[in-house]
């Protein structure tokens, strides 16, 4: 199953309002991934094993380092409507503060870190729409980890985000150790991600 497009014009305004009310009000069969990216609204299917497997083990990590009143979210709805995009992403770590009760998203310039794994129905969308949103909210640091790049599984890490854009502070391939600065001071080893 591939991602289902909703609504074709990017929004703004009125619109933006529209498209979440749109996003909200959608029944979705369980277990799949609604998002707005670059103001359509997307349906993926849920995330296979190795994904899964990846999104733990990096959590596994990120939880030995975070402070105690920091968080670690899976399901989390991220707003970055200045890109037309409201983001789920993999992971996502931000101080529990920043989480108001009953709300249905959090602006993305509250996070510290954002983590997507690619699938192969979504890549572009990681590599891409994601990497200019998270960057245009001013989310200091995004990992993206893509077993589904072309030749092998690679993974990058952008930081120091200025006028929308990331500088690349890592780019390698699954194997190699990445590490992500303060505030989480923390290197990765990627040698037992799985490989699709």
């Amino acid at each position: 199953m591939s991602a289902l497009a909703v609504e074709h014009q990017p929004p703004s305004g009125d619109d933006w309002d529209s498209v979440v009310r749109l996003w909200e009000g959608m029944d979705v069969p369980k277990g799949c991934k609604v998002e707005i990216i670059e103001g359509i609204v997307t349906v993926a299917p849920p995330p296979v094993n190795d994904h899964n497997l990846i999104a733990v083990a990096v959590q596994r990590r990120l939880y030995t380092v975070i402070s105690e009143d920091w968080e670690v979210f899976q399901t989390l709805n991220l707003a970055v409507p200045s890109r037309s995009g409201l983001y789920i992403p993999d992971l996502v770590i931000l101080p529990r503060s920043e989480v108001p009760n009953g709300e249905n998203f959090v602006p993305a310039a509250a996070a510290e870190l954002a983590v997507e794994i690619t699938s192969r129905s979504n890549a572009v969308n990681d590599r891409v729409a994601k990497l200019k949103g998270y960057a245009a909210a001013g989310v200091p640091l995004y990992l993206l980890i893509d077993p589904h790049a072309t030749g092998s599984p690679t993974i990058h890490l952008y930081g120091e985000p200025s006028d929308g854009k990331y500088r690349v502070l890592h780019a390698g391939k699954f194997g190699e150790a990445v590490h992500l600065p303060d505030p989480f001071d923390l290197t990765l080893d990627t040698f037992s991600f799985p490989r699709p």
